[in-house]
């Protein structure tokens, strides 16, 4: 077989008529240029995600999560129009494939609700960068630090080593503390009771100087030492510290509480505790009870 015989074999192949779909003839000339179309879709997609990553990179945009979700939106879109044009070069219709399939994408969208809406906050996420990987946020009362961010859920660790799975809803619908947005900086408060004849004033100088010794406070704020109440039993201080590191919030909270508790206890002053005495009326036979103040 001649050259000659070979190209009119594969033009007769290409003119063979396949399929017929609402009234659209596909021959194999157009199968042939649907596929050519896709794969070029996946190379464009393929020399685009290496471009943004580069563009992510140098924009500082260096955690993985982040760069994966970008690519990932970005394959979806390219295919999605290189998907369109496909269908154009055999001559489908898009508004065609759109109302034939309007009915199952409706079922499909009530069905998929929840995955969609974590898909959408993932790339709000992405976008606004209001939480990163390896932050340290507050959710629903666990402190937790970001260990990945994908496009429909985040994953996190706990102090206990323990990983959620969080969806990305959660993190956009509710309120998040983020405890490391701009500064790693928080704030520790303890509070105190000393009995009311203790030397306020010392009381103010022993808190002060115990708060200054705790160890992974940050140096560059000063802690603070307030007399909240005069309560039934006691005179309550609070001592406040600024941490440097808030993944270690429960260490740098014994430590302070460690402090309070052993320079009281140097400086002579008394932490009071509540006491109650109980008196016996001989004339009634009953007993009657009074407050007494903690020594």
């Amino acid at each position: 077989m001649n050259l000659q015989e070979i190209g009119l074999a594969i033009r007769g192949w290409l003119d063979v008529r396949l399929v017929e779909v609402g009234g659209t003839v596909i021959t194999g000339a157009s199968l042939v240029t649907f596929v050519v179309i896709i794969l070029a879709s996946f190379w464009v997609s393929i020399a685009l995600q290496r471009v943004l990553v580069r563009v992510l990179t140098r924009g500082g945009l260096t955690q993985e999560g982040t760069q994966a979700t970008s690519r990932r939106l970005l394959h979806y879109a390219v295919l999605l129009v290189g998907g369109g044009v496909a269908l154009q070069s055999i001559g489908i219709s898009l508004a065609t494939v759109f109302a034939a399939g309007a009915v199952a994408a409706v079922a499909i969208g009530f069905a998929l609700q929840t995955v969609l809406q974590n898909f959408v906050s993932g790339v709000i996420l992405l976008a606004e960068r209001s939480i990163t990987e390896t932050d340290v946020l507050e959710v629903e009362g666990t402190v937790v630090r970001i260990v990945k961010m994908g496009a429909r859920a985040t994953v996190a660790r706990t102090r206990d080593e323990e990983e959620l799975i969080i969806p990305n809803s959660i993190l956009v619908q509710s309120t998040v503390k983020n405890l490391t947005l701009t500064d790693q900086m928080y704030r520790i408060r303890t509070r105190v009771g000393v009995s009311y004849g203790s030397d306020m004033r010392k009381v103010e100088e022993v808190l002060t100087n115990a708060a200054l010794s705790v160890e992974g406070r940050n140096p560059d704020r000063a802690p603070r030492v307030f007399l909240l109440e005069f309560g039934d039993s006691s005179v309550v201080w609070e001592v406040s510290i600024w941490g440097a590191d808030p993944w270690e919030g429960p260490t740098t909270r014994s430590a302070i509480n460690k402090a309070v508790w052993f320079a009281l206890q140097d400086a002579g002053i008394t932490i009071a505790f509540p006491q109650l005495d109980v008196h016996f009326d001989p004339g009634a036979g009953v007993p009657s009870r009074s407050s007494a103040l903690g020594a």
